[in-house]
């Protein structure tokens, strides 16, 4: 595991181009914290080190929210689980289909069963503490080789 301090907006785009950079089809993002973390912060700054401009609206009422190429390096699916009462209701929405060839941004993945258990999960925790943002990232086996924290 690896403690990012993100004291400002700076520190999270950071933070981000590192991911968008090793981010590849069928990976998953899980950010997990409370309310005001900074998940959706970071999911946008990994949209817009993947290429997006503009707009990203927090999925939290639709869900799932897609970007395709040439807006993205890559299909991305970023979703919002929080209003899922139940893991099964994940597949109910169709999130399998979602997933074929594109990268899972999750926020609170804990309410779509999780993904921890998928080799290619970077598992982030975002906490806020004394005014400032950091981020505890836990990488899958098939993120390990692909970033540098050095």
């Amino acid at each position: 595991m690896i403690t990012i301090d993100l004291p400002d907006l700076a520190a999270t785009g950071g933070l981000a181009l590192r991911i968008a950079d090793a981010l590849r089809p069928g990976d998953v993002v899980a950010l997990y914290g409370g309310l005001g973390a900074g998940k959706t912060t970071l999911a946008r700054a990994v949209l817009a080190a993947l290429g997006h401009h503009g707009e990203v609206p927090s999925p939290t009422f639709s869900i799932i929210e897609v970007y395709d190429p040439p807006a993205v390096r890559l299909p991305v699916v970023h979703a919002d689980f929080y209003r899922l009462n139940a893991p099964a209701e994940a597949g109910e929405i169709g999130l399998d289909d979602y997933r074929q060839g594109a990268a899972l941004l999750a926020e609170w993945p804990d309410h779509a069963g999780g993904f921890g258990h998928e080799p290619a999960c970077l598992t982030i925790r975002m906490e806020t503490r004394d005014n400032t943002r950091r981020a505890i990232v836990e990488p899958g086996p098939d993120w390990i080789e692909r970033l540098s924290w050095t």
